[in-house]
């Protein structure tokens, strides 16, 4: 069988590397402007686009009746948006949410869901039609406001963007996961966001975003909830375009009779499922990870009452709340990612006064595109009139070529130089308009146009009075949606950044005895209880013990590697022991290249001695070395090549080191400097090899060490190793490990 052919002329040898780098880029490239990101201008992304759209063809207007949502969703797949019934109207159920919407565009009839996370009936129980900011989108779409493209199968037309009365992006927010971007948007206030623009409109240059966060202080959002982040911080946000809004459930404290009270919250933070909430709570509650709770209870109706009972009336309600605001989602930071597609669709992250200012310049250009567009009109609708006045002036001459006349139209043309439009009207004139008082209409209203004209030519030329009439029309849309409506109203409260409440470690968590397990491998666990027969302890094939350490659940786990650094572990959060755990590379990011050092609980006030391989080292306290990051805390510099060696508790008066070399020193601990951070002093001098060991002890109780796997030895006569710090000292007593190790 021939291969030859048109389709295999058409082929042709393509690395594969450029082959999918290709299509991987138009693939990205669709998913980026035609599914994340919303557009700058109207805040919309391709799907809530065409839905509005569709519901305006289907004259689904506020005051009309509603029509089934699979209706709306069957002619968006039908007619605009080639995807999956059940994405647009999860898009669809998303805009009629007042629970996720700051200002829903669809008003919904039925079940679409509530705030416990419950979803929305099928879309054949539901309906929907469009909401009044829905309608400020649309308005001015029939004047030429923007540009139509043809739908995906050529078939019809649909906007490219809305014309946007309302500025949607800022006011309803946005979030989105594209390839290789985000954006998250959180919603605001559209009377402060109003406020804003008029600002800007006066000061386009002299406006900073300082100025701007006097006018809209922070995000708005439907749920409420009190956003504690710093002034300082909200600038810095939204100067960049990126940052985070710490926002907190609203709660208050209810008396009860004998001194008892209970703490009720009524508003809970954005995007928080209540019934996730609830149970997150209760599970906390149930490994005795909230000490300080007794009990959860979800009393809500329409309205949020999540009462939360105390163990003891001795606990405050700031600490019961503050412990709560650390360990669940009472408390979250909402994401400001301003990362939209602007005006040509090329997606770029704005500071806030750029969203703006691009909110602005399209409803310019949507202004001038409508004032032409009606200058339009003005001439078409002159132009007849002053034909239909020939009639008046001529009637009987005029009658006389209708009823004559099979070419009256190219004869009233010629006779009195009508244009084409001017007689095909005159021919179209019904004759109850032959009446006198349809003259004199004729003649006002050509006065009014004419006056119009004259006024849309003038907005056209003048730059100022396009402003003017914008900030009057974004007056206007402030007084719709003003502070004492529902809708404008502010929901969220902008608090004060919370003062700092020293909450008791107990509160976070019950203090139980816990014993910490590290394998040789690096598998950590936390088993329950304290003297545990380590003889029963399984580990991995091919693996082994290497650091049993007893502890608390309250307290935190020190882990020293070699690189130098600290890490800090939460012993609450490391898995059971009933398993093999998990890496402890997966916790703290340790390079392959490094190992752990040792492993031990932090003891506050304490002191620590850190040493390098090269015999440098100094004291630390150990509150300095506690980290906050995976990264963990880099506290000992080590030179070329080398490697920390030693982390041992400095409780004692001396120092005691020894070398590879087996040479023994012991000098006072008086002579090492205490640092938070460095690589310390020559504690011992080598010829050969470095430092093994090094450990701090009383010299009245002699120096100790380990012989085998259960004996110690205790060497008190110690002057023959007694010298100076940097000396090479003496070869280590009769007895000691080969190993060079303390144990």
């Amino acid at each position: 069988m021939s291969t030859k052919g048109p389709a295999a002329a058409e082929m042709r040898d393509v690395p594969f590397a450029e082959a999918l780098g290709g299509r991987y880029l138009s693939y990205a490239l669709s998913t980026i402007v035609s599914r994340s990101l919303p557009d700058v201008r109207d805040g919309l992304k391709p799907v809530h686009r065409r839905l509005l759209f569709a519901m305006r063809q289907l004259h689904l207007d506020p005051k009309s009746g509603y029509k089934k949502s699979a209706r709306v969703v069957g002619d968006v797949i039908g007619k605009f948006h080639p995807h999956g019934d059940v994405a647009v109207y999860e898009a669809l159920v998303r805009l009629a949410q007042d629970f996720a919407q700051r200002y829903p565009l669809v008003d919904g009839q039925g079940n679409f869901g509530n705030v416990d996370g419950d979803g929305a009936a099928a879309m054949r129980y539901t309906e929907s039609r469009m909401t009044e900011v829905a309608q400020q989108l649309l308005v001015g779409i029939d004047e030429n406001a923007v540009d139509f493209r043809p739908t995906y199968d050529g078939e019809d037309e649909e906007p490219v963007v809305m014309p946007a009365r309302f500025p949607n992006l800022l006011a309803n927010g946005s979030s989105g996961i594209a390839v290789g971007m985000a954006t998250s948007i959180p919603p605001h206030n559209i009377v402060e966001l109003c406020a804003a623009l008029v600002h800007l409109i006066k000061r386009p240059r002299a406006a900073t975003i300082a100025d701007l966060v006097d006018l809209m202080p922070g995000p708005d959002f439907p749920t409420g909830g009190i956003l504690v982040e710093p002034r300082d911080s909200i600038i810095q946000s939204y100067t960049t375009g990126r940052g985070s809004f710490r926002l907190r459930a609203r709660w208050e404290q209810e008396e009860l009779s004998r001194g008892l009270y209970q703490v009720i919250i009524t508003e809970i933070p954005y995007q928080v499922p209540k019934s996730r909430l609830i149970e997150r709570i209760a599970v906390l509650l149930e490994e005795k990870k909230l000490p300080l709770l007794a009990d959860i209870r979800d009393e809500s109706t329409d309205v949020v009452r999540i009462v939360l009972e105390p163990k003891t009336r001795n606990v405050e309600a700031a600490v019961l709340m503050e412990s709560l605001f650390r360990a669940t989602e009472l408390e979250v930071r909402i994401p400001l990612n301003l990362n939209v597609l602007d005006a040509q669709s090329v997606p770029r992250v704005m500071d806030l006064k750029e969203a703006l200012q691009a909110f602005l310049d399209h409803r310019r250009e949507v202004l001038q595109r409508r004032t032409e567009f009606r200058l339009a009109e003005i001439s078409h609708r002159a132009e007849i009139l002053r034909g239909q006045m020939v009639v008046y002036l001529n009637i009987d001459e005029v009658i006389k070529i209708i009823r004559e006349y099979d070419d009256a139209k190219e004869r009233m043309i010629k006779r009195w130089k009508l244009s084409d439009v001017q007689a095909e009207a005159i021919l179209n004139m019904r004759l109850r308009s032959l009446r006198k008082l349809e003259e004199i209409a004729i003649k006002k209203e050509l006065a009014e146009l004419t006056a119009e004209e004259k006024a849309k030519k003038g907005l056209i030329a003048d730059e100022k009075a396009q402003w003017k009439a914008i900030e009057t029309d974004i007056q206007e849309l402030s007084k719709e949606f003003g502070p004492k409506t529902l809708l404008g109203k502010r929901r969220t409260t902008i608090g004060k950044p919370p003062a700092v409440i020293e909450v008791p470690v107990e509160a976070l968590m019950e203090r139980e005895p816990i014993t910490v397990l590290c394998s040789q491998k690096g598998w950590i666990r936390a088993a329950k209880g304290h003297g545990l027969n380590l003889a029963d302890i399984k580990y991995k094939e091919g693996d082994e013990a290497r650091f049993v350490v007893q502890t608390f659940t309250t307290d935190k786990l020190l882990a020293f590697a070699s690189n130098g650094r600290f890490y800090t572990l939460d012993i609450g959060k490391l898995p059971g022991g009933r398993g093999h755990g998990e890496p402890i590379r997966l916790m703290i990011d340790l390079d392959n290249d490094h190992d752990l050092v040792t492993l031990f609980p932090h003891l506050p006030g304490s002191k620590l001695l850190l040493a390098s391989n090269d015999g440098r080292g100094f004291i630390v306290p150990t509150d300095e070395v506690l980290a906050q990051t995976r990264n963990g805390k880099q506290v000992l510099n080590l030179g070329d090549g080398g490697k920390a060696q030693v982390c041992a508790p400095a409780e004692g008066d001396t120092v005691a080191v020894v070398g590879d070399n087996h040479k023994l020193l012991l000098f006072p601990i008086a002579e090492m400097p205490e640092m938070t951070r460095g690589r310390g002093v020559i504690m011992q001098r080598y010829h050969d090899g470095g430092l093994a060991d090094a450990k701090v002890f009383k010299k009245v109780d002699g120096l100790t060490w380990r012989q085998g796997e259960s004996r110690t030895r205790t060497e008190t006569e110690l002057s023959t190793w007694a010298g100076q710090r940097a000396s090479a000292g003496r070869v280590a007593p009769r007895g000691f490990p080969q190993n060079n190790r303390f144990g």
